[in-house]
């Protein structure tokens, strides 16, 4: 099927197949169409069908709550059937050649390890190599639950054949209680990616600061791993500030200990506590680590006083922590450009 969307500088063209999102269908074919969530949730990839007929695979998404018009649609919720002709609201360019292109491939559970009484890492072995950059997520299906989840990688490498995934159990979630609950080792994967844009390379030449609560530390994880790997921390600076609620919520303190052995004094590593301060134990096991109390954002704000220049921030979590993260640098006049997340809800 052939899709034509007409963007603000002009119209591109690109083929789709049978049932293929016309999102994926796009971005699979380097047109860098708009989206966020790639998931049904966030609304970004709404388009508006000017002629032909589409198929919507998910009529309720909670995406659908920003579409304002009877012929708006999600192009990551929707496919093509037969030609069609559609409009999005903003610019449109070509991605970059040198990108990581998104391709859908299949996988298998290979291990599924719990981490926390509600947060488990989940090991899954792909069919092909994937090449993605660090911090960036892929769409996973998995069993019979209807829907994708966006999930970042905990690992970074190129062409790699596995990937690791932080999972939070969610109440009443249908894909984590599955995870939870059942014997997920050997299930059957789909995934679509890499997507997402809080990627880092070390090009970007600035210290580092890693916002994150609970399982959004995955992302950051992928990016201390290529930023150790490099060196990075040689020349810049790295912050990260991990928020839980407990320490019985905290996981990865093994991981950043060993990190901050091995990169130095110019990574540091504090440990947010919102409901209990952390104890002498603790504190006495993980001397590698800071540890503070307050929101993650309240943490980051106070430590960073007076450090956020010539900075690229990194943030991930609940939403209401992210957009209070994101409050706290533009009030401290970090740039937009050097504020970078995923919106996943």
């Amino acid at each position: 099927m052939k899709i034509q969307v007409n963007a603000r500088n002009r119209a591109h063209h690109f083929e789709a197949a049978p049932a293929e999102k016309i999102l994926h269908a796009g971005l699979s074919r380097a047109v860098g169409l708009p989206y966020e969530c790639g998931s049904g949730t966030c609304g970004t990839c709404k388009a508006r069908l000017l002629s032909g007929k589409i198929d919507d695979h998910w009529p309720d998404a909670p995406g659908r709550k920003y579409l304002k018009h009877a012929d708006d649609f999600l192009m990551c919720q929707c496919s093509a059937h037969g030609d069609v002709t559609v409009e999005v609201a903003g610019y449109v360019q070509e991605s970059d050649p040198g990108g990581c292109v998104p391709l859908a491939q299949q996988g298998r559970v290979r291990a599924a390890t719990l981490l926390t009484h509600d947060v488990m890492e989940l090991d899954v072995e792909l069919e092909t190599p994937l090449d993605f950059d660090a911090g960036q997520f892929v769409l996973v299906r998995m069993g019979d639950v209807p829907g994708a989840r966006g999930w970042s990688m905990v690992n970074h490498e190129r062409g790699a054949r596995a990937l690791q995934f932080v999972v939070k159990r969610k109440p009443g979630g249908a894909l984590s209680e599955w995870l939870f609950t059942g014997a997920p080792e050997g299930a059957a994967v789909d995934v679509y990616g890499p997507l997402g844009s809080a990627t880092f390379y070390p090009a970007v030449a600035k210290h580092i600061l890693c916002i994150a609560g609970g399982s959004g530390i995955a992302g950051m994880m992928s990016i201390l791993a290529r930023a150790a790997r490099e060196r990075y921390f040689d020349t810049y600076r790295g912050d990260v500030f991990f928020g839980v609620r407990t320490m019985k919520d905290a996981f990865y303190l093994d991981r950043f200990a060993k990190l901050r052995d091995d990169c130095g004094e110019q990574l540091k590593v504090t440990v947010a506590l919102s409901e209990e301060p952390a104890s002498d134990e603790w504190r006495a096991r993980y001397p590698q680590l800071a540890f503070d109390g307050g929101f993650v954002h309240e943490v980051a704000g106070k430590h960073m006083q007076g450090r956020l220049q010539d900075v690229r921030a990194y943030l991930a979590g609940p939403p209401p922590a992210v957009e209070a993260s994101v409050r706290m640098l533009l009030m401290a006049r970090v740039s937009t450009a050097n504020i970078r997340y995923d919106k996943f809800s």
